[in-house]
């Protein structure tokens, strides 16, 4: 089949699963399974209209929960998604099976097209990347709309508090009130955080929605109404303090929403051109063989082999650093993180756990106290055992893997020495049937003799005629006969080279080096990174502060312990403090400064300090509001200088696999060969 009746076949498949996308979603809509936006990626709905589609799903769910190998993907598309849907159990399990069955037909249409293009080992490889590829794409595609419809969605609701705010003038009935009128998720978020408000116990109700809350702006908007309610509102010149905390909270989510909506703008599309290679390495390659039959000893050799699989190295860095780029959350830090399965079976492995601290830093050392204080700054939650573990499990996996493919590609090279037609030097463009007839009974004689005389370094040329002698079909002249025996003399020379070499082993413990040192790269990264979360929880505190500081009787220690409940990444040096602040509040307070090395966090932390005795909460914190605009400004300029950096690396990154398929795979080895060739031809021109 030639490539041009393959792509046409790609795109008649393409148009035909197009055709029955369309029919599908059109179906669902009108049995009102389906919200009018298909990219919202089915939201059922409730009511009679619901019942066929949703009946399906939930059988669906039901029959993939009992299947082995789909109940654990299952499980696993729902972790994602579960705490948008903390009550309700059928929404969350018809979204589940949803978004499963549209990754399931995504890849069994892109199979179908892979297999076509790239039969054989190919394929496999590729079948493999595609599902990853397909999964997180459209995980992250959800998710992403499913935020942005609640922040959305949070707009609203906010106005409908602080419209009913001002008619009872009441937190709780406002936020009942709101939750009854409203629709969609976040009603269903402002219903859960009435029910804690009202519990007998709202400080342990308020900990554990803190653990669901979709977003830091919910979180926020909870622990404001509770303080309200705990200490009653306050008016000022500018108004309540509780609608200010409303207004900081909707300026928050206004930037939040226009931040993405331009970096979706600035990235969109670069994911399919990133991964568009991956469909045309196979036709390219055959176009590029049956135009240039050159080409067909450098696709066969060892370095068109290391070119195919850096192409694929470099389509997989470019999907994955886009997809960082398109993360909205700088870190996405979660505090508690849990360890894998693996971290905890090799960590109880004592002679693991006594190889991997010799080649660590050893306690007391300034190396070591450098580790730790790297792992308290980045967010790690590891001991030092564990991370030393897995330093030195990346070591020998990366050692292990460079070996195995270096040795790989040797036997390439190899079968290339034994398998591939010998090609006549002399010959232009392709070789006719029978040509390459000729070509693959030499390769075949030379293969035999090869094996006959042992593949030994050392064999003679005497040794070699004698074994062509005995092994040739047809009886060769003395001229065939000699340049038989020479070209065989340097097959064997050449397959005896492909062993390891000192350089390749230089190289694979490099390689092995750099994965020793990867977790370590990993946090420095995330430590920089993390400083765009840390504003934001600043932020938060200087909202919360802004309503504490008008409250009767407010001490530090008990502002302290708010802020110790807002608190993520901060959490564990403001616990540290408030156990030490009995002791000794300024040695407290200065411990907890020297910890935090952010600025902004040590000025509110300076501010503290001055409340303990000389002058009130208040006064120490008059100058707030003007603190937070110049903050909020300042965010704005970041962002938008962010989103630019991203975007210019964005097309960067994405385009990047599209270059190296046409230079690397085609531009580049075609002009080699053709100067290869052009000097062979004028050496044998000078010989005339």
């Amino acid at each position: 089949m030639s490539v041009k009746w393959l792509l046409l076949l790609v795109l008649g498949v393409c148009a035909v699963g197009l055709v029955i996308t369309q029919m599908i979603l059109y179906v669902l809509r009108r049995k009102g399974a389906l919200p009018i936006h298909a990219a919202a990626l089915v939201l059922p709905i409730r009511g009679k209209r619901y019942k066929g589609w949703g009946s399906l799903l939930l059988q669906a769910y039901r029959l993939g929960i009992k299947m082995p190998g789909i109940s654990t993907y299952i499980l696993q598309v729902r972790k994602r998604i579960s705490y948008r849907y903390a009550r309700d159990e059928p929404t969350l399990r018809r979204l589940t099976m949803s978004i499963v069955l549209i990754i399931i037909g995504g890849y069994g249409s892109v199979s179908i097209v892979l297999f076509l293009l790239q039969p054989g080992l190919a394929f496999v490889i590729l079948s493999i990347l595609c599902a990853v590829v397909l999964n997180s794409l459209v995980l992250d595609l959800c998710l992403s709309r499913m935020e942005k419809k609640l922040l959305v969605q949070m707009l609203d609701l906010f106005a409908d508090v602080r419209h009913r705010y001002h008619q009872h003038g009441m937190v709780e009935e406002a936020l009942y009130e709101a939750a009854e009128a409203g629709t969609g998720e976040v009603a269903e978020q402002v219903r859960l955080i009435y029910e804690a408000l009202t519990s007998p116990d709202p400080n342990e109700a308020l900990e554990r929605y803190y653990e669901i809350a979709p977003n830091r702006f919910l979180k926020g908007f909870a622990g404001i109404s509770y303080m309200v309610m705990e200490f009653g509102d306050k008016h000022k010149e500018q108004g309540s303090i509780y609608l200010q905390g409303l207004s900081h909270l909707t300026q928050e989510i206004h930037l939040e929403i226009l931040r993405r909506d331009r970096l979706d703008y600035m990235l969109q599309g670069l994911n399919v051109i990133a991964l568009a290679p991956v469909l045309f390495t196979g036709p390219i390659e055959r176009w590029a063989r049956l135009s240039f039959p050159t080409m067909d000893e450098f696709y066969r050799s060892k370095l068109g082999f290391i070119t195919k699989i850096s192409i694929y190295v470099i389509i997989i860095v470019a999907y994955l650093l886009l997809q960082r780029l398109q993360q909205y959350d700088e870190t996405r830090y979660r505090s508690g993180q849990k360890h894998s399965r693996l971290d905890r079976f090799l960590y109880k492995q004592l002679f693991l756990r006594r190889l991997a601290m010799l080649f660590t830093p050893k306690p007391g050392t300034a190396s070591y106290h450098q580790t730790i204080r790297l792992m308290r700054e980045s967010s790690t939650e590891l001991k030092y055992e564990w991370l030393a573990v897995r330093r030195l499990m990346l070591f020998v996996s990366c050692l292990a893997l460079t070996i195995g493919f270096i040795l790989l590609l040797h036997q390439v090279q190899r079968n290339h020495i034994l398998y591939d037609p010998i090609r006549d030097d002399r010959m232009f463009g392709a070789m006719s049937e029978a040509d390459l007839k000729v070509a693959e009974d030499k390769t075949r004689l030379d293969r035999s003799v090869m094996e006959h005389v042992g593949m030994q370094r050392v064999v003679s040329y005497e040794d070699i005629s004698e074994a062509m002698q005995q092994l040739a079909p047809l009886a060769m002249n003395h001229d065939a006969q000699a340049e038989a025996a020479i070209r065989i003399l340097e097959k064997i020379e050449s397959y005896n080279k492909q062993y390891m070499r000192w350089w390749e082993v230089v190289l694979a413990i490099s390689i092995a080096l750099c994965g020793y040192h990867l977790p370590i790269w990993l946090m420095l990264f995330q430590r920089k990174m993390r400083s765009m979360d840390m504003r934001h929880e600043i932020y938060q505190f200087q909202t919360v502060i802004s309503i504490l500081r008008e409250m009767d009787r407010m001490s530090v220690e008990e502002m302290l312990e708010w802020l110790n409940r807002f608190a993520v990444i901060f959490k564990r040096p403001l616990q540290k403090c408030l156990l030490h602040f009995e002791h000794g509040p300024e040695d407290a307070l200065e411990q907890l400064k020297e910890e935090v090395g952010l600025p902004e966090f040590q000025r509110l932390i300076d501010k503290l300090q001055l409340a303990l005795g000389k002058i009130s909460i208040r006064e120490a914190f008059d100058d707030l509001e003007s603190m937070m605009s110049f903050y909020f400004e300042q965010r704005k300029q970041e962002y938008s200088k962010m989103i630019d950096i991203k975007a210019g690396w964005g097309r960067t990154i994405g385009f990047a696999p599209m270059y190296a398929l046409i230079f690397l795979y085609l531009v580049i080895p075609l002009v080699g060969m053709s100067f290869v060739q052009m000097n062979m031809y004028y050496e044998q021109i000078q010989k005339l």
